[in-house]
């Protein structure tokens, strides 16, 4: 196998993003007492390049998903989908992490589940977490959060769309003294330690 190196899998993609491209930029670092080096290819990718992108890392290597995080930066949402390129080949992997901005006026991004079924979980979270749209995902419905919780409340976000003051529980504050629990006696005081014996005397 041909194994391309974190540069040019950086501008691989960014050929196959075309004017969605924004930016992209590789790094790497030393792990563990052996100086194991970790290679990491960082994209940005507006939304519509998302797939095409996506396409030519499955041409690059069919790439092992982590996860899909996100990130809400006040006027957007940032997504992060982490891939792994190369994986199981010992001391070749390669981390490709393509960020996807959307505004919140326009939250909605295109599934990848067509091409990486196994992103599904992470894009359902998203939807009920972060309160993106993900388009033609196959299963939108709730995976976390219960049937009941309110719609257009989103646990991830910061805004005003966020979990509201009402819903928070302070668990902390259960009102016991000295933070002991009632139920339970305290623990046993530890016995004094015992003085030291004295030096004997020596005989006359």
């Amino acid at each position: 196998m041909n194994l391309l190196t974190p540069q040019e899998i950086a501008e691989a993609i960014q050929a196959a993003a075309g004017a969605g491209f924004l930016e992209a930029r590789t790094t790497e670092w030393a792990e563990g007492l052996k100086g194991r080096k970790s290679h990491q290819v960082w994209v940005r990718l507006n939304r519509d390049a998302l797939i095409p992108a996506l396409k030519r890392l499955v041409d690059i290597q069919y790439p092992h998903v982590s996860v899909i995080a996100s990130a809400d930066i006040g006027p957007a949402v940032e997504l992060m989908y982490h891939f792994y390129v190369y994986w199981g080949i010992p001391g070749e992997e390669i981390l490709v992490t393509f960020t996807i901005p959307l505004d919140k006026a326009d939250l909605r991004v295109p599934s990848i589940c067509g091409i990486i079924p196994g992103a599904l979980t992470s894009e359902r979270e998203k939807q009920e977490m972060v309160g993106i749209e993900v388009v033609d995902i196959p299963d939108g419905r709730r995976l976390f959060l219960p049937e009941d919780f309110p719609e257009g409340v989103y646990p991830w976000r910061k805004d005003e769309t966020g979990i509201p003051a009402d819903m928070i529980k302070d668990l902390w504050a259960t009102g016991r003294d000295s933070c002991q629990f009632k139920d339970f006696p305290p623990p046993p005081e530890k016995p004094a330690a015992a003085a030291p014996a004295a030096p004997a005397t020596p005989a006359q």
